[in-house]
């Protein structure tokens, strides 16, 4: 390879253009045949605009890449990663030449699909398709959202573009047309796409499942759109200039591409989408492209020294912004120390003294106290913000004093996300990739089946998103079962890095809160009712606070038959059996259990003493899956085992036995 790095010499001008994007196919390529893995077709067919997109236009800098004004590229399409991979490293990135050798093997910096906070300048992880589009539409909210907070009339310290491409089939996906009709209905001007268009997909010819005419679909969701030849880059230049100078809506550059371009034997084929080009393609790919058929991972040279200008105008640029900044900094004292706790992620010191009190004598839904709750946080803390899909009138997360975010006043912190909870999901990652915002979404907890992608990924990017989840159990009521959660929490407690917790009353609410905000490592569900539910006095029982421990003891008594597991409402079904069974002479110690995760990471000795040494019995509104580890094969679960059913909560818990009497004659008998 050493011998070649001379190849191209004295190249100028549209001929060293052709060096260097043909340098972006053949990196890819040869990280693909290496592998004997992976998608060499996107990164040669979209080479050229990913050329001058990164060359002429991004704002980045190579030395920086968490400079918080940077330009966001998001690979959305992210089986193409050895593109942004090519890219990442000529444009001077911590990321090797080795690394692209080592592509798709363990623990390399260049996983098969691009990883958040593996690789450096990775801004998202996508894969999934569509995911990406979505979480650029966060990125630009969050983008606009922290201009109108931060920028004054003197500095403007946030002001960037977020860049996407995308293929066809992320245009296929629902979650990127939730996240386009609302990037289109709030008019996010800073925010690019690159649809590379070579109508290909796995199976073969786009038009096997798709006859879309994506122009007018996006004209129609309200972006501005260009069409142009994907490989002219001339094109490619003047439409993105074309699309920065619109303010108010979105832009789509539609580029025709072939995938697989120089590809003798393969291009413009499925079989070039998903798997390596084989030897000898390879070679003949070179040969056509006028590349030394024995160089491997070659980058000539004077590709070096074109790119070497890429980051020296990345340098100028940050040092720029730093200057810039020092200025408003000095200008501007209360907003620089709002922004450092903002990027930081630091929490106000007094954060507990601020939550709202709690009266024994009210039963209130934890909806409810939720939204007490965050009213208080948002006061305290500007860079909450979020919103619900459509819902806040239900849980309670519309704080009125703050605004709605819209089209003219980027300050709001409420965000309307309509009826599309898989983009809210994906967007609140979004905002989380960009940094600067703590933001929640809400919903009803059934339709947490529709946002589950992005919980996932939320969990592998250690993203800390709130999810705001309230009718938390089969006491919806009168909704029935297609509205009641019954295997929803089970199927959450088994992702990693996913901390749910269902707090028993207002107070753990309120703490429960305060327990998602201190993770700054994953997302957090808070998992809050519907009906009304006691509220635990706290001078008669344990401090709220244990909440943060996962489980605490709330009655010990020494001469104890068994331990009551409970979480959420059922905590109180727990306490009233509990009554009962001390009233027949049966002892028994009562656990609020509202986290499993937040348990798990105590002692070992802690853990202990809150499950003690006797039987044990778990009472919760949902399936019994998962609680054997707490409360073994042949523990008592009281809870359900099918679906739910439509009627007054009250007639619910009667039915299903999620009563207090109920559950201590289960209990007695057990025993």
């Amino acid at each position: 390879m050493n011998d070649h790095l001379s190849f191209g010499a004295g190249l100028q001008g549209r001929e060293l253009d052709d060096l260097c994007v043909n340098t972006i196919r053949l990196l890819s390529a040869d990280g693909v045949q290496k592998a004997n893995s992976g998608h060499p077709g996107l990164p040669m067919g979209a080479a050229d605009f990913a050329y001058v997109l990164w060359t002429q236009f991004m704002k980045h800098d190579p030395a920086h890449p968490d400079w918080p004004d940077r330009d966001r590229f998001v690979l959305s399409a992210g089986h193409g990663s050895m593109l942004l991979y090519s890219m990442l490293h000529l444009c001077g990135y911590p990321l090797p030449l080795e690394q692209l050798q080592q592509f798709r093997q363990f623990g390399s910096l260049t996983p098969g699909h691009p990883e958040f906070g593996v690789t450096p300048g990775v801004e998202t992880t996508t894969g999934p398709l569509g995911q990406g589009a979505a979480n650029a539409a966060g990125m630009a909210i969050a983008e606009a959202h922290l201009g109108a907070q931060f920028n004054t009339e003197k500095h403007t310290v946030l002001d960037h573009y977020t860049y996407v491409l995308l293929g066809d089939g992320c245009n296929e996906e629902g979650v990127a047309n939730e996240a386009v009709s609302l990037a289109g209905h709030l008019g996010l001007g800073k925010l690019i796409f690159f649809y590379d268009y070579n109508e290909i997909t796995i199976e073969g010819k786009l038009n096997l499942a798709s006859s879309d005419q994506a122009a007018a679909r996006y004209r129609a969701y309200g972006w501005h759109v260009q069409e142009i030849d994907g490989h002219n880059r001339e094109a490619c230049a003047n439409a993105i200039r074309a699309a920065q100078e619109v303010k108010d809506a979105p832009s789509v550059i539609i580029g025709r591409t072939t995938i697989g371009f120089g590809s003798p034997n393969k291009a413009g084929t499925s079989g070039v989408h998903g798997e390596p080009l084989g030897a000898d393609e390879l070679k003949a790919t070179k040969r056509k492209l006028g590349w030394p058929e024995d160089a491997s991972f070659l980058v000539p040279a004077i590709v070096r020294e074109r790119f070497a200008e890429v980051a020296k105008r990345g340098a100028e640029a940050y040092a720029s912004w730093q200057k810039n900044f020092a200025s408003w900094k000095a200008a501007n004292p209360d907003k620089a120390k709002d922004w450092k706790s903002r990027w930081e992620r630091k929490l106000p010191e007094d954060l507990a003294s601020r939550l709202p009190k709690f009266d024994p004598a009210k039963p209130q839904a934890t909806r409810s106290s939720g939204g007490e709750v965050l009213k208080a946080l948002m006061a305290a803390m500007p860079q909450i913000v979020g919103g619900s899909a459509d819902l806040h009138p239900s849980t309670k997360t519309y704080i009125k004093e703050y605004g709605p975010f819209t089209k003219t006043d980027r300050k709001g912190r409420n965000f309307h996300f309509g009826i599309r909870e898989h983009a809210m999901g994906a967007i609140l990652n979004g905002m989380c990739y960009h940094g600067g915002l703590i933001p929640f979404g809400s919903t009803f907890f059934v339709f947490v089946d529709y946002m589950r992608p992005p919980i996932r990924l939320a969990a592998l990017s250690h993203l800390a998103p709130i999810y705001v989840f309230t009718h938390d159990s089969i006491f919806v009521g009168e909704d029935g079962p297609t509205h009641q959660p019954v295997e929803q929490l089970a199927s959450l407690r088994i992702i990693p890095n996913v901390t749910c917790i269902r707090p028993a009353d207002a107070n753990e609410t309120a703490w429960a809160w305060i327990a998602a905000l201190e993770n700054s490592r994953g997302p957090t569900c808070l998992l809050l009712t519907r009906q009304n539910i006691p509220v635990l006095d706290q001078t008669q029982y344990p401090s709220a606070e244990n909440v943060k421990k996962g489980a605490y003891v709330l009655v010990e008594d020494p001469g104890a038959h068994a331990t009551l597991l409970a979480s959420g409402s059922e905590v109180s079904v727990a306490l009233d059996a509990a009554n009962r069974l001390k009233a027949d002479g049966i002892p028994v110690r009562v656990v609020s259990m509202p986290s499993w995760e937040l348990f798990e990471k105590q002692t070992k000795k802690y853990q202990k003493s809150v499950l003690g040494s006797k039987k044990r019995v778990a009472i919760e509104a949902g399936i019994r899956n998962g609680w054997d580890r707490y409360i073994g094969h042949n523990g008592l679960f009281i809870g359900m085992n099918r679906f739910g059913a439509s009627a007054p909560c009250q007639v619910l818990a009667r039915e299903f036995g999620l009563t207090g009497e109920s559950a201590a004659a289960k209990i007695k008998e057990w025993l």
